[in-house]
Protein backbone atom coordinates (compact mmCIF):
# COMPACT_ATOMS: atom_id res chain seq x y z
CA UNK A 1 0.00 0.00 0.00
CA UNK A 2 3.06 2.59 1.01
CA UNK A 3 4.54 1.79 -2.91
CA UNK A 4 0.70 3.14 -4.02
CA UNK A 5 0.98 6.36 -2.04
CA UNK A 6 4.63 6.71 -2.51
CA UNK A 7 4.50 7.34 -6.18
CA UNK A 8 2.11 10.16 -5.84
CA UNK A 9 2.20 13.83 -5.51
CA UNK A 10 1.06 15.09 -2.02
CA UNK A 11 -2.22 16.91 -3.64
CA UNK A 12 -3.33 13.46 -4.71
CA UNK A 13 -2.44 11.44 -1.96
CA UNK A 14 -5.07 14.28 -0.20
CA UNK A 15 -7.30 13.26 -2.34
CA UNK A 16 -7.27 9.32 -1.77
CA UNK A 17 -6.95 9.73 1.75
CA UNK A 18 -10.06 11.50 1.77
CA UNK A 19 -11.96 9.11 -0.26
CA UNK A 20 -11.00 6.36 1.21
CA UNK A 21 -11.20 7.82 4.96
CA UNK A 22 -15.21 8.59 3.69
CA UNK A 23 -15.72 5.58 2.12
CA UNK A 24 -14.76 3.84 5.70
CA UNK A 25 -17.16 6.18 7.26
CA UNK A 26 -19.86 5.96 5.11
CA UNK A 27 -19.71 2.19 5.08
CA UNK A 28 -19.93 2.17 8.93
CA UNK A 29 -22.40 4.55 8.89
CA UNK A 30 -24.87 2.41 6.49
CA UNK A 31 -24.30 -0.93 8.97
CA UNK A 32 -25.15 0.76 11.77
CA UNK A 33 -28.23 2.42 9.59
CA UNK A 34 -29.26 -1.46 8.98
CA UNK A 35 -28.77 -3.09 12.74
CA UNK A 36 -30.78 0.56 14.02
CA UNK A 37 -28.04 2.31 15.69
CA UNK A 38 -27.79 5.99 15.74
CA UNK A 39 -24.54 6.80 13.61
CA UNK A 40 -24.79 10.61 14.01
CA UNK A 41 -24.41 10.63 17.96
CA UNK A 42 -21.77 12.32 19.67
CA UNK A 43 -21.91 15.41 17.12
CA UNK A 44 -23.84 18.24 18.14
CA UNK A 45 -23.98 21.56 16.84
CA UNK A 46 -25.31 24.32 19.35
CA UNK A 47 -25.57 27.64 17.24
CA UNK A 48 -28.98 29.42 16.28
CA UNK A 49 -28.19 29.32 12.59
CA UNK A 50 -31.87 27.74 12.23
CA UNK A 51 -30.60 25.96 8.61
CA UNK A 52 -32.20 22.96 8.57
CA UNK A 53 -35.22 24.06 6.93
CA UNK A 54 -38.04 24.47 9.68
CA UNK A 55 -39.89 21.09 10.03
CA UNK A 56 -37.46 19.45 7.47
CA UNK A 57 -35.83 16.52 9.13
CA UNK A 58 -32.53 17.36 7.26
CA UNK A 59 -29.65 19.72 8.93
CA UNK A 60 -27.58 20.80 6.98
CA UNK A 61 -24.45 20.54 9.34
CA UNK A 62 -24.65 16.72 9.73
CA UNK A 63 -21.77 14.18 10.34
CA UNK A 64 -23.87 12.52 7.35
CA UNK A 65 -23.64 15.13 5.04
CA UNK A 66 -19.83 16.04 5.90
CA UNK A 67 -19.39 12.66 4.76
CA UNK A 68 -21.66 12.65 2.08
CA UNK A 69 -19.55 15.61 0.64
CA UNK A 70 -16.38 14.06 1.52
CA UNK A 71 -17.04 11.23 -0.23
CA UNK A 72 -17.85 13.75 -3.68
CA UNK A 73 -15.53 15.51 -3.31
CA UNK A 74 -12.52 12.73 -2.80
CA UNK A 75 -13.01 10.50 -5.39
CA UNK A 76 -13.59 13.17 -7.84
CA UNK A 77 -10.21 14.35 -6.88
CA UNK A 78 -8.75 10.82 -7.22
CA UNK A 79 -10.49 9.53 -10.29
CA UNK A 80 -10.34 13.02 -12.33
CA UNK A 81 -6.37 13.80 -10.73
CA UNK A 82 -4.30 14.64 -14.23
CA UNK A 83 -7.46 15.23 -16.29
CA UNK A 84 -7.11 19.01 -15.52
CA UNK A 85 -4.44 20.87 -16.43
CA UNK A 86 -5.04 22.78 -13.43
CA UNK A 87 -4.91 21.29 -9.59
CA UNK A 88 -7.46 24.24 -8.34
CA UNK A 89 -9.46 23.55 -11.60
CA UNK A 90 -9.94 19.89 -10.02
CA UNK A 91 -10.49 21.17 -6.65
CA UNK A 92 -13.32 23.40 -7.39
CA UNK A 93 -15.02 20.70 -9.66
CA UNK A 94 -14.58 17.98 -6.49
CA UNK A 95 -16.15 20.88 -4.51
CA UNK A 96 -18.86 21.28 -7.00
CA UNK A 97 -19.71 17.53 -7.34
CA UNK A 98 -19.45 16.94 -3.00
CA UNK A 99 -22.28 19.84 -2.72
CA UNK A 100 -23.72 17.52 -5.66
CA UNK A 101 -23.78 14.96 -3.25
CA UNK A 102 -25.13 16.79 -0.19
CA UNK A 103 -27.90 17.76 -2.88
CA UNK A 104 -28.49 14.29 -3.82
CA UNK A 105 -28.85 12.63 -0.46
CA UNK A 106 -31.28 15.86 0.94
CA UNK A 107 -33.31 15.41 -2.24
CA UNK A 108 -32.87 11.35 -1.54
CA UNK A 109 -34.30 11.99 1.72
CA UNK A 110 -36.96 14.05 1.27
CA UNK A 111 -38.53 11.50 -0.64
CA UNK A 112 -38.23 8.74 1.97
CA UNK A 113 -39.98 10.86 4.56
CA UNK A 114 -42.81 11.56 2.15
CA UNK A 115 -42.89 7.80 2.88
CA UNK A 116 -43.45 8.30 6.42
CA UNK A 117 -46.76 8.73 7.79
CA UNK A 118 -47.74 10.21 11.12
CA UNK A 119 -50.35 8.34 13.04
CA UNK A 120 -50.35 10.18 16.00
CA UNK A 121 -53.88 11.08 17.83
CA UNK A 122 -54.22 14.93 18.11
CA UNK A 123 -57.84 16.04 19.05
CA UNK A 124 -57.91 18.87 16.46
CA UNK A 125 -58.07 16.00 13.82
CA UNK A 126 -61.66 15.55 15.19
CA UNK A 127 -63.06 18.66 13.75
CA UNK A 128 -65.46 18.01 11.09
CA UNK A 129 -65.86 14.45 11.75
CA UNK A 130 -68.55 12.44 12.63
CA UNK A 131 -69.04 10.15 16.20
CA UNK A 132 -71.19 8.33 18.43
CA UNK A 133 -72.87 9.45 21.42
CA UNK A 134 -71.72 6.89 24.03
CA UNK A 135 -72.97 8.84 27.16
CA UNK A 136 -75.94 11.38 27.20
CA UNK A 137 -74.69 14.82 26.54
CA UNK A 138 -76.34 17.38 28.69
CA UNK A 139 -78.06 20.27 26.43
CA UNK A 140 -76.75 24.08 26.80
CA UNK A 141 -73.54 23.15 27.86
CA UNK A 142 -74.67 21.70 31.21
CA UNK A 143 -72.61 18.78 31.53
CA UNK A 144 -70.78 16.73 30.05
CA UNK A 145 -70.93 13.49 27.99
CA UNK A 146 -69.23 10.83 25.88
CA UNK A 147 -68.70 10.12 22.13
CA UNK A 148 -66.85 7.35 20.15
CA UNK A 149 -64.80 8.85 17.23
CA UNK A 150 -62.46 7.82 14.62
CA UNK A 151 -59.61 9.14 14.07
CA UNK A 152 -56.83 7.92 11.37
CA UNK A 153 -58.18 4.17 11.86
CA UNK A 154 -58.09 4.20 15.85
CA UNK A 155 -61.50 4.95 17.87
CA UNK A 156 -61.33 7.20 20.87
CA UNK A 157 -63.59 7.95 23.66
CA UNK A 158 -63.36 11.75 24.21
CA UNK A 159 -65.54 13.87 26.51
CA UNK A 160 -68.22 16.29 24.72
CA UNK A 161 -70.53 19.14 25.33
CA UNK A 162 -73.45 20.52 22.95
CA UNK A 163 -75.22 24.08 22.71
CA UNK A 164 -78.27 22.59 21.68
CA UNK A 165 -81.36 22.99 23.35
CA UNK A 166 -82.12 19.38 23.56
CA UNK A 167 -79.98 16.29 25.06
CA UNK A 168 -78.32 14.22 22.87
CA UNK A 169 -78.95 10.31 23.64
CA UNK A 170 -76.60 7.77 23.96
CA UNK A 171 -76.56 6.18 20.06
CA UNK A 172 -77.23 9.38 17.92
CA UNK A 173 -75.07 10.69 15.70
CA UNK A 174 -72.92 13.66 16.17
CA UNK A 175 -70.95 16.15 14.09
CA UNK A 176 -67.72 17.47 15.66
CA UNK A 177 -67.84 21.70 15.08
CA UNK A 178 -65.14 22.88 17.57
CA UNK A 179 -62.74 22.17 20.39
CA UNK A 180 -63.36 24.35 23.37
CA UNK A 181 -60.60 23.76 26.19
CA UNK A 182 -59.84 20.17 25.15
CA UNK A 183 -63.67 19.09 24.87
CA UNK A 184 -65.37 18.26 21.71
CA UNK A 185 -68.11 20.77 21.27
CA UNK A 186 -71.15 18.59 18.92
CA UNK A 187 -74.17 19.37 17.21
CA UNK A 188 -76.80 16.58 16.41
CA UNK A 189 -77.29 15.26 13.11
CA UNK A 190 -80.66 15.05 11.45
CA UNK A 191 -81.57 11.93 10.85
Amino acid sequence: MKEFFSSMDAAQQFYWYVAIGASVIFIIQTIMTFIGADSDTGVDADFDGNLDGGDSPFQLFSLRNLVCFLLGFGWTGAAMYGSFDSKILLGVVALLVGCLFVFLFFMVMRTLMKLSEDNSFKIEDTIGKTADVYMNIPAEKKGKGKIFISVKGSTHELPAITNSTEPIKSGALVKVEALEGGILLVTPLNQ
